[in-house]
């Protein structure tokens, strides 16, 4: 692929004035269009060591509105980058619709030279990577996101003559280090390796466009012509309204919810003993979490008035308020509404070492925005495996999650809102949404059914709660979170 392509394009000063003016004033227009359109648009860059990606990020930009575009420089492994699942990073950048963002080194990094000099992947690692970057990128494109990925090709001579010109000027000299020449050393060893990154995060949504940048006037004029031909295209589709169909989802065959009984119930004293201990316990998997750096994190979801707060209120009575936080999941933020809808859930992601509780969460899709019609069919039935890949890349990163159904039956409900009128210190708690909602019952039953039965996964399984007594519900949460933490962290206390 790569030793195949010819480097010896070029184009002269003249022709290559001419052309960009042109290609200039085309991808001003293209960028006030996607704004108007709300297309959000993402741009990687990736390539060898002084290939010109810096230069290539200016030539795009120089005509463009600088208040619709940000430019993010990633190669660099800081500690809170390495504290979170890898893809943290860019999710949390990914643009809101109808603006552009351009990524000097793409989500691919961990399989390139750069990371290859620091630690070696087994064949299986390598496969869960590439898996997690293609998940990745297949949940912006279907969420309405146009990825353009350019690969910046040089020789080796050519490259060994940027390092060595880098070097020689004293302004330009801090941006040679010893990976760079490593890399050089190596070229022909490592041309393979960016080979098979191409081949293997290549797609029709998001292809790789191969750039030959031995000479930049070549390569500045081929990487514009090929973004504004991309933009067109999406802007053609967009304006034609061509999305793909609906998926069908069949129903799970037998309810989960209706299987659920509500017999078990604890004594005043066994809940009082065992709080205690468990509570305990809580607080020193706290500590033994940060001392690990080990990452957790536990949603919460079930019926209104299921209990998710008096439980959370247990779960962290002893916890150092430090080492964790409650994130309370209500309607998205305007600008929240402007990303993709898991975009808001990476912002709050606890880094390694801490723990975030989600009094709701991102399965808010899967149910009141499915029922209400917030979302379209089509964004709901995709939303079930684009879950079931963040949560495989949060917990391959070592993030430990908990899953918890709180479910009370719809006597109990009606008794618990009604006990919520009448008292005025819990008035607030209960609202019109809530009687709407419990109108709805039976259609939230089924949506919820098919939620635990597509998302249950061997990495991140539901735990179903029946919370018709309070006090058992607590106690089996807790007993959950201190079995499962104890066993991830056996060793830390």
């Amino acid at each position: 692929m790569l030793e195949k392509v010819d480097l010896n394009l070029s184009l002269d000063k003249k022709n290559y004035r001419k052309r960009m003016d042109e290609l200039e004033t085309r991808l001003k227009e293209l960028q006030q269009t996607i704004g108007e359109l709300n297309i959000p648009v993402v741009i990687a860059f990736e390539g060898w060591s002084s290939s010109g990606k810096g230069t290539m990020i200016k030539r795009i930009v120089n005509p463009l509105d600088p208040r619709q575009f940000k430019v993010y420089a990633m190669g660099k492994l800081t500690e809170e980058i390495t504290m979170r699942p890898f893809l943290w990073s860019y999710g949390t950048k990914t643009p809101a619709r109808g603006l552009i963002t351009i990524f000097d080194k793409s989500w691919s990094r961990g399989m390139l030279p750069e990371s290859i000099f620091k630690w070696r992947l087994s064949e299986k690692e390598k496969a869960g990577y590439y898996y997690d970057v293609n998940a990745f990128e297949r949940q912006l494109h279907d969420d309405g996101t146009l990825i353009v990925k350019f690969f910046l090709h040089i020789s080796k001579d050519e490259q060994k003559n940027r390092l060595k010109a880098l070097e020689k000027n004293p302004a330009t000299k801090w941006r040679v280090d010893d990976s760079d020449k490593e890399q050089n050393d190596a070229y022909d060893k490592l041309l393979p390796i960016y080979e098979d990154m191409i081949h293997r995060t290549n797609s029709a949504e998001s292809p790789w466009s191969i750039i030959e940048a031995n000479d930049l006037r070549y390569a500045a004029v081929k990487i514009i012509e090929i973004l504004i031909s991309r933009l067109e295209a999406e802007v053609e589709n967009r304006r034609a309204h061509r999305e793909p169909g609906v998926e069908t989802v069949a129903p799970p065959r037998v309810s989960i919810l209706s299987a659920v009984k509500f017999d078990e119930t604890i004594t005043d004293e066994d809940y009082k003993k065992k709080l205690e201990k468990l509570q305990s316990h809580m607080a020193e998997l706290g500590y033994a979490l940060y001392a690990k750096r080990k990452a957790a994190a536990i949603v919460y979801e079930g019926w209104d008035a299921a209990g998710k707060g008096g439980n959370i209120k247990r779960l962290t009575k002893h916890i150092d308020p430090r080492g964790y936080e409650v994130v309370p999941i209500a309607a998205p933020t305007p600008e929240e509404l402007s990303h993709h809808y898991l975009w808001r859930f990476y912002n709050r992601l606890p880094k390694d070492g801490h723990m975030a509780i989600f009094d709701r969460s991102w399965y808010g899709r899967l149910m009141v925005e499915r029922i209400e019609g917030f979302c379209t069919p089509r964004e709901w039935q995709r939303a079930y495996s684009e879950i079931n890949d963040m949560e495989l890349h949060w917990t391959n990163h070592g993030l430990t999650l908990f899953k918890f159904w709180m479910h009370i039956d719809k006597d109990e409900q009606l008794r618990r809102f009604k006990a919520r009128q009448s008292d005025p210190l819990k008035q607030y708690k209960i609202t019109e949404e809530d009687w709407r909602n419990r109108e709805k019952w039976d259609l939230y039953e089924q949506a919820v059914d098919e939620m635990l039965f597509r998302t249950n996964t061997s990495h991140a399984p539901w735990i179903i709660i029946e919370s018709n007594d309070k006090k058992l519900a607590r106690i089996k949460v807790l007993e959950t979170v201190v079995d499962k933490l104890s066993k991830s962290l056996r060793g830390a206390l």
